[in-house]
């Protein structure tokens, strides 16, 4: 069976071609072919030499993903829908700004930690993504959005906020971080690439050891009681094993901060009091805020907090002497805004049918 080099970060394709024979420059030049340049046609990789093209077409390919839609929204923000088989799909979003490009990257097909307020949670889990359709997915975005005027690439930042908790498929989003780092393939600085995480506090701890690239967390609620409401993996890493693991990540890099996510519900989560128990938490981990006014998407039993109401919790935040941002809303008119991304799942946890049957049994 061919591997698939999209699989195989520096380590993972120089010892696939030690064990083929071949010395460690061949795997560098073809990752540079590979992630630097696009080529996916063995053919296309000039200095390489030609018997060794031969025999990579004879145990090798390069397959991404396949994009089966594209769109685009009226505010630029670009969705592109891959295909990966068996009935899966899921969904990456490009969100150009003035200062940078950001591609938001699945890792997963669905989810299985079932966040209250997130579409793809909703929808149930299948399978974790390999590293080739992780790391494929910018493989393809970079393809189809080509280069600005000066030839550079559009996209300057990565974040894995897409369908999936990356930390729980914690092996092929390692691999696909150390591509997008490595200087021979996208040479992204680890503070334009993002994780977040709900709080699977053991792959922190292995993250920041392996790959400490920047952290989110999404927060959602500054008490348990809430908190195992909205995000229910609270439950079993409750705040104060998270907010010690937000510690431990940054004593790599003492200078860095956490990113708290703190989706907008109107009612919930919203009010004075918890903007002013966000701030006790604040004082414990080294943070900035990025709040973020709730998407609707079908089903879904909240509303997002009023224009007003959010300014008033940023401004809490702010005079308690911390960075707090709104996120701008892209994208929503493709439903490719935060915690829109649905993607098409052959749910094998069957979570919606769970869910039908539940309300059945407590109905009147």
């Amino acid at each position: 069976m061919s591997a698939n080099l999209l699989d195989f970060d520096a380590a993972g394709l120089t010892a696939f071609f030690a064990e083929r024979g071949e010395k460690p420059f061949r795997a560098r030049q073809v990752l540079r072919w590979l992630h630097r340049g696009g080529v996916g046609d063995f053919d296309a990789m000039t200095d390489i030499a030609k018997s060794l093209r031969e025999k990579l077409k004879e145990v090798a390919t390069v397959t991404p993903p396949a994009i089966v839609a594209d769109r685009l929204s009226g505010d630029g923000s670009r969705k592109f829908l891959f295909d990966v088989g068996a009935g899966n799909a899921v969904e990456s979003v490009f969100i150009p700004e003035d200062d940078r490009g950001t591609l938001c990257i699945s890792t997963q097909a669905g989810c299985a930690l079932d966040c209250a307020f997130c579409s793809t949670g909703k929808q149930g889990f299948n399978r974790n993504l390999t590293t080739a359709e992780i790391i494929g997915q910018l493989w393809q975005a970079n393809r189809a959005l080509g280069a600005d005027p000066k030839g550079e690439r559009i996209i300057s930042n990565v974040v894995l906020m897409g369908m999936g908790e990356p930390l729980a498929n914690l092996d092929n989003s390692i691999t696909a971080l150390r591509l997008m780092l490595d200087d021979n393939a996208y040479g992204l600085s680890r503070r334009r690439v993002t994780v977040s995480t709900s709080g699977l506090v053991p792959a922190m701890d292995r993250l920041r050891d392996e790959c400490p690239v920047a952290l989110a967390v999404s927060l959602h609620a500054p008490d348990d009681a809430l908190r195992d409401e909205l995000v229910p993996i609270n439950r079993k890493y409750p705040l104060r094993e998270l907010l010690a693991a937000c510690l431990r990540y940054l004593e790599r890099a003492p200078r860095d901060f956490v990113t708290f996510e703190y989706v907008m519900l109107d009612g919930i989560n919203d009010s004075d009091a918890h903007a002013r128990a966000l701030l006790a938490i604040a004082r414990r981990v080294p943070c900035k805020f990025n709040l973020i006014p709730f998407n609707p998407f079908p089903g879904s039993p909240y509303r997002r907090s009023p224009s007003p109401r959010i300014r008033r919790f940023a401004e809490i935040l702010q005079e308690g002497g911390y960075v707090a941002t709104t996120r701008k809303t892209r994208g929503d008119d493709i439903a490719a805004a935060c915690g829109q991304l649905a993607g098409q799942v052959d749910d094998r946890t069957r979570r919606s049918e769970r869910r039908i049957i539940n309300v059945h049994k407590v109905a009147p």
